[in-house]
């Protein structure tokens, strides 16, 4: 491939479910590539298997990458000169190519039935369509040429599949593993065209990132067993000077670090591996997501930019921008990454520690609504995630956190007080209230004025503070209390504390 050639990459997901994180992390690590050396990064949407097309996956996938920030330079909501961008829109182009590849004798008609094929696997459970049995089966390269066109123009269901060689080794320079080769022996024949008409993968996958022009592949390790199909593919097509480079990026483990990480996985061990939320169609089951998780996109992109790779400093933080800047293929990691959602936490946490208020705004005035806090102004709302955002791990926990500044206690932590509870306290707390009414309010001042009581009172500072809290907040949570109180207002707090004590004597 010539060094001049300009960079097109690709995310070429199926329309089947829910997308997987290590789905995106391909997208991802796709974008960053393309976007570093100023290339283009193209959505096409695999629809080849019809059997398990399913309806809104396609949406979902757009919404996906929207949220992430990963948007398309071309896509088939967003087409530019190499659509169409759907697999099942490019049906027509697929035959030419495997016909060519039958003229040529890279590949053969494969008349085998399925219950043929079924039957074979029931005697040979690891049954292999190959060079070894091929000749034995009915093909093209068993049958005359004559009984071939026979069953042909009969229009007798049939399949294309490549010729593998017997003995022959393909090899390789992927970008992350170096040179890797394969023995062709070991490989089956692969079908190239089904009995519908549409392409495989394998067929499909060659003839559109030749037609799309795409430079380099990032793709998951998993498809590294089918590349020595792809690789005779662009050679016998005649394509091999314009055959991309490929990177086989490494799968994302289970925490435990045996085998890839999975949906069950996540269901086992109570966390998403979708991007967001996933809808059956069919059982109506939600799957949960990472978005509605409370999950900012930012720390979400950031968690699977590091999962597998870094730029050689201790730096854990990226924006996308930095991201950009720094990936590089040479620092993708050739093994498997643990999936740690600890650590995924931590990521949202510190995303949403250092946010501004106003961008975390909108993200959880949804969650006010939902309590019926719906007539607080957005001054108020970004005075309180100013003081509770560094609890947050997740979006959706600024309710729990913060809930009390909207709406009084619902009930109190009385057996807190109740032990310790005094007449002494009860007055402390009757006659503060009445020498609230004349204060400057603000956290400072309060503060100030209520350790100056409570030395006064000969009581200690620890006694009455927590009851303060809890007739503030119901409970022994919460940020510093006179900035709780601050934000209540004196109004609020005088009103809740003379609630309370009525609750703690009764």
């Amino acid at each position: 491939m010539s060094s001049q050639k300009k960079v097109r990459v690709r995310f070429a997901p199926s329309p089947t479910g829910g997308l997987h994180l290590g789905g995106v992390r391909t997208a991802l690590f796709n974008y960053l590539f393309a976007k570093q050396h100023d290339g283009e990064f193209i959505l096409r949407i695999e629809d080849t298997d019809q059997t398990r097309f399913v309806p809104g996956a396609e949406e979902y996938i757009n919404e996906c990458l929207s949220w992430c920030g990963i948007l398309p330079d071309e896509s088939p909501s967003q087409p530019g000169a190499f659509g169409p961008y759907r697999q099942s829109e490019r049906k027509p182009s697929y035959r030419q190519y495997a016909e060519q590849l039958v003229a040529a004798g890279y590949a053969y008609y494969a008349f085998d039935t399925s219950e043929e094929l079924d039957a074979l696997r029931q005697v040979e459970p690891n049954f292999r369509y190959s060079h070894e049995n091929r000749l034995g089966l009915r093909n093209s390269l068993n049958l005359s040429a004559e009984e071939t066109q026979e069953l042909l123009n009969a229009n007798a269901p049939h399949t294309i599949r490549i010729k593998m060689p017997e003995d022959h080794t393909v090899s390789f320079d992927d970008m992350i593993r170096g040179r890797v080769s394969f023995e062709t022996k070991l490989v089956d024949d692969k079908v190239l065209l089904k009995a519908d008409g549409m392409p495989t993968y394998h067929l499909a996958v060659v003839v559109d990132d030749r037609a799309m022009e795409i430079s380099h592949i990032f793709r998951g390790e998993e498809w590294l067993p089918s590349a020595p199909v792809h690789l005779l593919l662009w050679e016998y097509l005649g394509w091999a000077d314009q055959m991309p480079q490929w990177a086989h990026l490494p799968l994302i483990l289970k925490p435990d670090g045996n085998g890839k990480l999975s949906k069950r996985d996540g269901d086992r061990l109570g966390f998403p591996v979708y991007a967001m939320n996933w809808t059956d169609a069919k059982t109506g089951d939600v799957t949960k997501g990472f978005r509605e998780l409370g999950f900012l996109p930012e720390a979400f992109v950031n968690m699977l930019g590091v999962l597998g790779w870094n730029d050689g400093t201790e730096q854990e933080i990226f924006t996308l921008s930095e991201l950009i800047a720094k990936f590089s293929v040479e620092r993708i990691n050739k093994s498997g990454a643990k999936f740690d959602f600890e650590k995924a936490k931590w990521f949202n946490h510190e995303w949403i520690k250092n946010s501004t208020d106003t961008d975390l705004l909108p993200l959880v005035k949804d969650s006010l609504t939902e309590h019926g806090a719906t007539a607080v102004e957005d001054a108020a709302v970004i005075k309180v995630l100013s003081v509770v955002k560094e609890r947050m791990t997740y979006l959706s926990d600024f309710w729990g956190q913060a809930s009390f500044f909207f709406q009084s206690p619902a009930s109190y932590d009385v057996d807190a007080v109740k032990p310790k509870w005094n007449a002494d306290k009860t007055k402390f707390f009757e006659d503060i209230v009445v020498d609230f009414e004349p204060l400057d309010w603000e956290a400072s001042v309060v503060e100030s004025f209520f350790k100056e009581r409570v030395q006064a009172s000969g009581m200690k500072i620890g006694e009455l503070m927590m009851p303060f809290r809890i007739m503030l907040v119901g409970g022994k949570f919460g940020p510093d209390v006179f900035v709780i109180a601050e934000l209540l207002g004196k109004k609020e707090v005088i009103k809740r504390v003379k609630i309370a004590l009525d609750i703690f004597n009764g």
